[in-house]
C-alpha cells in the first residue's frame, strides 16, 4: 500500500467518524410551559398544520418524514442496514368505538425509501400484507422478522426479487399456543440488545442461532407493556401503562429478577405530566384530571427510548424519551447514577419536551435514526384505547362520542426531531453491502444505530475474519490491516465494548482473554467482562472464580453490582462468601451493590420450583391447579404478585387488589367468573385502584378454569376448583359483555350456582 492510498483513507475514516462533533455541546434554556387550552378542537389537522400545535424547547424543530396517505395506522418503525424504513401498520384497531373487525387480517408492514437524500420518505412499497396486527420487527440482514398479535410464531421476510414486496417467508421461531390476552397487553419489542440476547417487553427472550430463534424464558421479571428501550450499555428501559408507571425494569436485567427502589429510582414529582391541552379522554376517569382538565398521572406510557444518536445537543445521550399519548405529550428525562441507583428525573420543571394541542396527536412509539436524530411515530387518532375500555357503560365511551373522536381513523405521521444548530446526517447507510472490515469500523460511530448494526450483521454473517481485530480492538491496542480496508488510533469506549459482544456473539472470547479484560483500566470493559464470564460460572470452572474474586473490592459501583448479578449462576458454596464479603463492605444498605448481593444469595437458597399445594385435592383437580400455576406466574401475577398479594408499583400504591385471602377469590364462583371474563371496574374493599380489571373473554376456558382453580386452592386460600364447564354456564349467561362489573353490580347479579 504506498503513501498516497494511506493518506487518502486516513481522511475519509477521520472525516466520517468524528466523534469530537464540538457542535453538539449546545446548552438549553429552560422550557416555559404555555398555557392550558381548555377547549380544545377535535378536528384532525393536517401534518403541517399540526406540527404547528407542538411545542418543543427552543433550538429544536420537527419535520414530516411521511404522512398520510403514504402511511396509515403506524404503530413501529426499524430500518434495515441500508437506510431502508419499515412500518408496522394496525390498519384495523379501533376503525370504530365498537372495535368492529379489529382482528382481521388486513394490516401490513410496508417500505418507506428516501431517494433523494431530503429527509422525506418518497417511493413505498407494500413489503406484507394480510398480517393480523403486526406489533413487533427486528431487522437481520436483508430480512425481517415479524410478530403479529394474538401468535407466538415468528417469521422472516424477504424480498429476493428487490421489488420492495416480500416473496420468501420462514418460520424461524415455532410455537402455535395462541396468545388470548387483550393487544394491549401482550409483548412488544423485539430489541437486538448488547448482550446479543433479542428481548420483549414480557418474560420472553430469544438469541438467533443462525437461522432460527431460541427462546429463554425468564422468571420473577418485571413485565412492561407497548415499547422498550435500551441504553448504550446494554440497560432495559420498560413502561406500565395500566400500572400508571412511566418507567420501570431499568436498575438491573430481566435476567436477573425484578428490583425495583419505589421511591427512590424517581426524583422529584416524576409521575405527573404536564399537557398543554385538557384530556377529558382518560380512562381513570375525573380522578385523574387536575381542576384545569388536564392529566394528573401517566396514565398510557409506551413507546419509550433512550437517545443514542450524534445529531442533536450532547446533553440528550443517554437520555429517556416517553410517549404519553392520552396526554399528547412525550417527556424526556435524565438518567441519574447514584450510588449505583439508576435515578430518572424529568429534565424540565411542570414542562415536557413535547406537547401538543392537538387532540388527536398520538404519540406511541419512538427510537433513534440512522441519520442520527430521534424519531416518532404518530398514530393520529381519535381513540387510542382499545375496545375493552370503551364499552357503553366506560367512562371513555360519552367522552369520545362528545368529540368525535370515533370519527378521526385512517392517517399517521412519522416525524423526526432536528437542531437548527446540527444538520442531519444525511449519507445513506449501505451496510448490507459493507465487507467485514468496514462493519467493524462502524463500532465506533457515534451514533448507536450504526454500531448496534455493525454488530448484529457481524454475528448474523458469522463473520470469523475479524476476530483478531476486534480482539485487538477491545485490548485497545491500535493495528493497521494489511491491506488497510480499516485504520483505527484509539478505538472509542463504546467502540471497545461493541467490539467485546461482537467476539461473544461469534462465541471467540476465550478464557485468558476474558481475564485479561476484567483488568482493563475502563470500568466499564470490567463490568462486562464479568457479564460475560456468567458462561464460564455456569460451567463451574475454578479458574473463573479466581479473577472474579480480585473484583469483590472493586471501586466502580457498576463492577462489583454486576459481580453480585453474575453470581446467581454459581453455586451457593462458592458464590455466598464472596457475597457475604461484598454485603458486609457496602455500607449504603439501600444501595445498589448490597440489594444486589442480598437478592443472589436468596436465588441461591430458594431457586427451586414454587411449591403448588396439592395435596389435599382429588388426583383428577391436580393437574388442572399445577396448570393454573404456571398461568398465574406468567400473566396474573405481574399486577397480583407472586405471592397473590398484590405488586407496588412506583409511587402509585398497589396497582390491583390483592388475592390471597380475598372475599371473591374464595366466594361465589359464579361471581369470580364473572369477573374474570368481564372485568372489574370501581372501588374494591373501599380502595381505588389506576386501572379495571381487564375482560379476558378471549381466553379459552380450559386456561380460565385452571388459573381460578390455583387461585381458590393456593395463595393461602382454601375454596373448592373451577372446571371449563363452570366457565360455559357463566358465558351463557353474560354473552360477549365487554363492559366491567362493578361490585355494586355483582351484588344485584346475584350467583350462578354451579
Amino acid at each position: 500500500m504506498n503513501k498516497t492510498n494511506f493518506v487518502f483513507i486516513f481522511l475519509l475514516i477521520a472525516t466520517t467518524f468524528n466523534c469530537k462533533n464540538t457542535d453538539n455541546n449546545i446548552p438549553e434554556k429552560p422550557v416555559l410551559q404555555p398555557p392550558v387550552i381548555q377547549n380544545p378542537s377535535p378536528v384532525a389537522l393536517s401534518p403541517e398544520e399540526s406540527m404547528k400545535a407542538m411545542h418543543l424547547p427552543e433550538g429544536y424543530r420537527i419535520e414530516l418524514v411521511a404522512g398520510e396517505p403514504m402511511v396509515e395506522e403506524p404503530v413501529a418503525v426499524v430500518w434495515d442496514g441500508n437506510g431502508r424504513m419499515y412500518v408496522a401498520e394496525m390498519l384495523t384497531y379501533m376503525q370504530d368505538i365498537e372495535a368492529t373487525n379489529e382482528n382481521a387480517p388486513l394490516s401490513q408492514i410496508i417500505r418507506l425509501e428516501d431517494t433523494n437524500a431530503d429527509g422525506k420518505m418518497d417511493k413505498r412499497t407494500v413489503f406484507v400484507d394480510s398480517l393480523v396486527l403486526p406489533r413487533m420487527m427486528l431487522t437481520l440482514d436483508d430480512r425481517l422478522i415479524v410478530q403479529e398479535t394474538y401468535s407466538n410464531n415468528l417469521y422472516t421476510y424477504r424480498d429476493t426479487t428487490n421489488d420492495g414486496i416480500a416473496d420468501e417467508k420462514v418460520r424461524v421461531y415455532h410455537n402455535d399456543t395462541p396468545d388470548t390476552r387483550n393487544l394491549e397487553h401482550q409483548k412488544s419489542g423485539l430489541v437486538w440488545n448488547l448482550d446479543n440476547w433479542i428481548y420483549t417487553s414480557r418474560q420472553i427472550r430469544y438469541k438467533w442461532t443462525g437461522d432460527q430463534l431460541k427462546i429463554d424464558s425468564l422468571t420473577d421479571v418485571p413485565g412492561g407493556q407497548w415499547g422498550l428501550g435500551n441504553d448504550d450499555y446494554g440497560r432495559l428501559f420498560l413502561s406500565s401503562a395500566g400500572g400508571e408507571v412511566a418507567a420501570l425494569g431499568f436498575q438491573q436485567m430481566p435476567a436477573y429478577g425484578e428490583l425495583d427502589f419505589e421511591n427512590d429510582q424517581y426524583e422529584g414529582d416524576f409521575h405527573s405530566p404536564w399537557p398543554i391541552i385538557a384530556t377529558p379522554d382518560v380512562e381513570g376517569g375525573s380522578k385523574r384530571l387536575r381542576a384545569d382538565s388536564t392529566l394528573n398521572h401517566f396514565t398510557a406510557t409506551c413507546g419509550q427510548t433512550i437517545f443514542r444518536g450524534d445529531r442533536l445537543p450532547a446533553g440528550m445521550k443517554g437520555d429517556l424519551f416517553i410517549c404519553e399519548p392520552v396526554g399528547r405529550l412525550i417527556r424526556r428525562a435524565k438518567v441519574l447514577n447514584k450510588n449505583g441507583i439508576r435515578v430518572v428525573k424529568n429534565a424540565y420543571d411542570k414542562a415536557e419536551f413535547i406537547a401538543s394541542t392537538d387532540m388527536n396527536f398520538r404519540p406511541v412509539n419512538m427510537t433513534t435514526g440512522p441519520d442520527g436524530c430521534l424519531y416518532i411515530v404518530d398514530m393520529y387518532r381519535g381513540i387510542i384505547q382499545e375496545g375493552n375500555w370503551t364499552g357503553p357503560k366506560s367512562y371513555l365511551r360519552p367522552q369520545i362520542q362528545r368529540f368525535g373522536l370515533d370519527k378521526n381513523i385512517g392517517r399517521g405521521r412519522i416525524y423526526r426531531v432536528v437542531h437548527e444548530a446540527i444538520p442531519p446526517d444525511a449519507r445513506k447507510p449501505n451496510m448490507l453491502n459493507a465487507s467485514a472490515a468496514q462493519l467493524v469500523k462502524y463500532l465506533s460511530h457515534p451514533n448507536g444505530w450504526w454500531r448496534d448494526n455493525a454488530q448484529k450483521l457481524l454475528i448474523v454473517r458469522n463473520e470469523q475474519s475479524v476476530v483478531p481485530a476486534l480482539k485487538q480492538m477491545v485490548l485497545d491496542e491500535p493495528s493497521f490491516g494489511d491491506d488497510l480496508m480499516f485504520w483505527k488510533d484509539k478505538p472509542s469506549l463504546l467502540g471497545r465494548i461493541h467490539a467485546l459482544w461482537t467476539l461473544e456473539g461469534l462465541q471467540a472470547v476465550d478464557r485468558s482473554f476474558l481475564w485479561q479484560v476484567m483488568k482493563d483500566k475502563s470500568p466499564e470493559l470490567r463490568r462486562m467482562a464479568v457479564w460475560i464470564s456468567e458462561a464460564y460460572i455456569k460451567t463451574k470452572g475454578q479458574d473463573v472464580y479466581l479473577h472474579l474474586t480480585k473484583l469483590i473490592n472493586d471501586p466502580d459501583t457498576d463492577v462489583r453490582t454486576q459481580l453480585a448479578q453474575s453470581l446467581r449462576y454459581s453455586t451457593p458454596e462458592k458464590a455466598k462468601p464472596m457475597l457475604e464479603v461484598m454485603i458486609k463492605t457496602d455500607s449504603n444498605r439501600k444501595g445498589m451493590v448490597y440489594q444486589a448481593a442480598q437478592m443472589t444469595i436468596g436465588h441461591l437458597t430458594t431457586s427451586l420450583p414454587v411449591e403448588v399445594q396439592t395435596d389435599h385435592l382429588k388426583q383428577a383437580d391436580r393437574a388442572l391447579v399445577l396448570k393454573g400455576a404456571e398461568n398465574f406466574k406468567s400473566l396474573c401475577s405481574s399486577c397480583h404478585g407472586a405471592n397473590g398479594k398484590g405488586l407496588q408499583f412506583g409511587g402509585s400504591g398497589m396497582i390491583a387488589p390483592p388475592l390471597a385471602g380475598s372475599k371473591r377469590v374464595n366466594g361465589d364462583p359464579g361471581k369470580l367468573i364473572r369477573i374474570v371474563l368481564s372485568g372489574l371496574t370501581g372501588p374494591v374493599d373501599g380502595k381505588d385502584y389506576p386501572s379495571i380489571m381487564p375482560p379476558m373473554l378471549n381466553s379459552d376456558d380450559e386456561w380460565l378454569a385452571a388459573v381460578l382453580s390455583y387461585l381458590r386452592t393456593n395463595l393461602g386460600n382454601s375454596a373448592s376448583v373451577i372446571q371449563p364447564a363452570d366457565i360455559k354456564k357463566v358465558r351463557d349467561v353474560v354473552g360477549r359483555r365487554w363492559d366491567p362489573w362493578t361490585l355494586e353490580e355483582l351484588e344485584k347479579e346475584g350467583s350462578s350456582k354451579k
